[in-house]
């Protein structure tokens, strides 16, 4: 989830929580954002997934900033968690998938023609997370 604007830019569904589930949606997050070098942090919590070699080669290959919150504090992840708790109330609660194949379409379709075009949030003006992009441009997004 990019912090300025809310928008899921990189996402990943396997059977287990790995390291490679966690490389892949880092690798299209950086695919669809070209950050600039050494001034973005990627977030992250505690898990063995985040803490692996690949991960962590991965994030210096891409040249980002790495950052963890402490450990047991539920606040240094709750816009994520937030997220977490709107999918699980507006798609996972109401749907049910026959195969693994049918829920990553789903989720990839709920992500991206509704929650980034649509899904409004108070934290930024009401907006969509692709309105408030639009709307809000940084004049110079590198420095």
């Amino acid at each position: 989830m990019d912090a300025y604007s809310r928008r899921i830019i990189g996402h990943s569904i396997d059977i287990r929580q790995t390291s490679v589930l966690v490389v892949d949606a880092m690798v299209m997050a950086v695919t669809r954002r070209n950050p600039p070098s050494k001034k973005t942090i990627l977030h992250s919590d505690h898990g063995t997934q985040y803490t692996s070699f690949s991960y962590g080669k991965r994030l210096r290959d891409a040249e980002l900033l790495g950052s963890m919150g402490t450990v047991g504090d539920c606040y240094e992840n709750a816009m994520m968690e937030s997220f977490w708790g709107t999918m699980q109330l507006e798609l996972l609660d109401i749907n049910k998938w026959s195969t693994r194949a049918e829920l990553a379409s789903a989720m990839f379709e709920w992500i991206e023609c509704w929650y980034n075009p649509y899904r409004r949030h108070s934290s930024i003006g009401m907006n969509s997370p692709i309105a408030f992009e639009k709307l809000y441009k940084p004049s110079n997004p590198t420095s």
